[in-house]
């Protein structure tokens, strides 16, 4: 399958987080940004060093500015289960806007056509490290990385484009 491209329609896809009485919950990508601008960026793992010091504090940290700029819902997405995502999202006690949600079985990953087996690394299949910024489900922008390298799917890179 191809990767998600500027232009394209993002897809249905259900995730799961743990709600405040640490019950699992589902919810669909469509009804999170349907009619709305929406950063969606996924990493290849919750608690990877990368991803836990870099790309999601990039992200919390300006998100403040993202909604200046006329963002509704910031959305970080990884394969690995809700607990797993409940748990990390509690590392960043200053997150005021940003949603942590779980593709445990990396389908909605696999429906962006950005899957990355990192079964070498023991890693099972991941996420490619991205960040679209979406407009009512339509990508604007599909910073995309290669593998595991942290290059162009920064919050300033995002913040650019805006």
């Amino acid at each position: 399958m191809a990767p998600i491209a500027v232009g394209d329609t993002i897809p249905d896809g259900t995730l799961s987080y743990i709600d405040n009485d640490n019950n699992i919950k589902s919810v669909s990508i469509h009804s999170l940004s349907a009619s709305k601008k929406a950063i969606i960026f996924a990493v290849p793992g919750a608690f990877t060093p990368t991803c836990s010091l870099k790309h999601v504090p990039g992200f919390l940290e300006r998100a403040e500015e993202f909604k200046r700029k006329g963002v509704d819902e910031l959305i970080c997405i990884s394969v690995n289960d809700p607990y797993v995502m409940n748990a990390w999202a509690k590392t960043f006690p200053q997150n005021k806007h940003a949603k942590f949600l779980a593709d445990g079985s990396a389908k909605y990953t696999h429906a962006l056509g950005l899957g990355l087996d990192l079964t070498e690394a023991g890693l099972g299949h991941r996420s490619k490290r991205f960040a679209l910024l979406v407009e009512n489900l339509k990508v604007k922008v599909a910073n995309i990385e290669g593998g595991v390298e942290f290059t162009v799917s920064s919050a300033e890179e995002i913040l650019k484009a805006l």
